[in-house]
């Protein structure tokens, strides 16, 4: 990983950042340890916060999901990148390729959103992002 490098964080990392009994907690912590020590700069979508917010309300609570949104504003060197109406059309062309089976709509927005922004590492634990032709940290 390089000093100062912008890394896309997924719905899967922030989850397991989150939830200690997830099995990826311990290797989210180290990659999410590591990225920092460098100065990372760290990166999400609109999508991906609801996305997020939503899975640790039904599985944790309220509470939780509110405090980590609320987190989000306290990161150093952190952007919440918007999703466009002009990105979401371009997302469909991801369900396209065949070595995407069972694709998110979260996911294919987020490769539209990095693609755009120019990010090319993603911090996530699904293998879509690395089948579209990103580099995984974690």
């Amino acid at each position: 990983m390089r000093s100062a490098e912008t890394i896309f964080v997924d719905t899967g990392a922030w989850i397991a950042l989150v939830q200690t009994r997830d099995p990826l907690h311990a290797r989210a912590v180290e990659a999410w340890d590591q990225m920092t020590a460098v100065g990372a700069r760290l990166r999400t979508s609109v999508p991906v916060v609801l996305e997020t917010f939503t899975f640790l309300e039904r599985n944790t609570t309220r509470d939780v999901a509110l405090a980590w949104k609320d987190s989000l504003d306290s990161l150093p060197r952190f952007e919440m990148l918007e999703c466009t109406s002009a990105d979401v059309k371009k997302a469909w062309s991801y369900f396209r390729r065949r070595d995407l089976h069972k694709l998110s709509a979260v996911d294919a927005t987020s490769f539209v959103v990095m693609t755009r922004t120019r990010i090319r590492t993603a911090f996530a634990f699904d293998h879509h992002f690395a089948t579209a032709g990103f580099r995984l940290v974690g």
